[in-house]
């Protein structure tokens, strides 16, 4: 979505992709001002390379669910270091991090430990940059909007709690303009950490109903109890490796509660409303 939106205010933009296939799920680039460039977290000239000539670097780390290769510790800390150094070496003005509302060097959980440990590095780099904290992020093709098809394409959806869990789901569009004025004006939002969210305050529960109404669905809410859940993905953790675990369990029924609207205000952005921004996620889908 940042690719999109740089493109379509004619940004000259690297997409620096670890794959051909992430290659693939490019916008077209040709006739554009925008290219493509495969790196390797493990050779850190590719990333030289590719940000040769650059003003900013946004930066978007991460997973969560761990896989094999993919540790929290790898994917959100060592990324980031990696693209730091690269950064400094080309001379960038500024980063952008995309990190997660929730991050916290000290906290007991490995996912927002991470986070929190890569917006250290960040900090002390050096560098002029900028910390965007995201919760749900919605919208055509996001890994929250499938979760909510699937919810709803079933008689009955299994919430973790009943779906007790507050969200504030942010548009990835307001996410993407965000990045994209925090890299072009570097001394917007400078040194700044801001959770970034959305400016609706709901349930988890009231999330897939109210997904499941503009889809013309009836869908039955069951709880699937946390707890045990827990208990049954750590072990399986320690009999066959990465995976769902309780750290991921744990994030996604953190509640989110954020003042929406000052980060909002000091991007100078305006915050979708959840409603066009269920519309726009829901519809495509549901035309496929």
């Amino acid at each position: 979505e940042v690719l999109r939106l740089a493109l379509s205010q004619s940004i000259e933009v690297v997409a620096a992709v670890r794959s051909k296939r992430a290659a693939g799920e490019l916008p077209p680039l040709a006739g554009t001002r925008g290219r493509a460039a495969r790196i390797d977290y493990a050779s850190s000239q590719t990333l030289v390379e590719a940000f040769e000539g650059a003003q900013s670097l946004i930066h978007l780390p991460g997973v969560l669910v761990e896989r094999a290769g993919s540790s929290y510790e790898r994917s959100n800390v060592e990324t980031t270091r990696v693209a730091l150094e690269a950064a400094r070496s080309c001379g960038l003005k500024k980063i952008v991090l995309v990190s997660a509302v929730g991050a916290d060097p000290d906290s007991s959980n490995r996912y927002f430990r991470s986070k929190g440990e890569a917006e250290n590095s960040v900090r002390s780099s050096g560098l002029s940059y900028t910390i965007l904290r995201a919760p749900l992020v919605l919208g055509p093709g996001t890994e929250g909007t499938r979760a909510l098809v699937r919810n709803t394409s079933r008689r009955s959806a299994w919430l973790l709690g009943g779906g007790r869990h507050l969200q504030q789901p942010l548009d990835v569009k307001d996410l993407a303009l965000a990045c994209l004025r925090s890299a072009t004006q570097t001394e917007l939002a400078r040194s700044r950490t801001l959770d970034l969210a959305g400016p609706e305050r709901l349930s988890d529960r009231e999330l897939n109903e109210r997904a499941a109404q503009l889809l013309e669905r009836s869908v039955r809410i069951r709880s699937l109890p946390v707890t045990p859940v827990r208990w049954l993905l750590a072990a399986r953790t320690r009999l066959l490796g990465p995976g769902l675990s309780p750290d991921a369990i744990e994030v996604l029924v953190t509640d989110t509660r954020v003042d929406a609207e000052a980060a909002a205000k000091e991007l100078g952005i305006s915050l979708t409303p959840l409603e066009q921004t269920l519309q726009r996620s829901l519809q495509p889908a549901e035309a496929t």
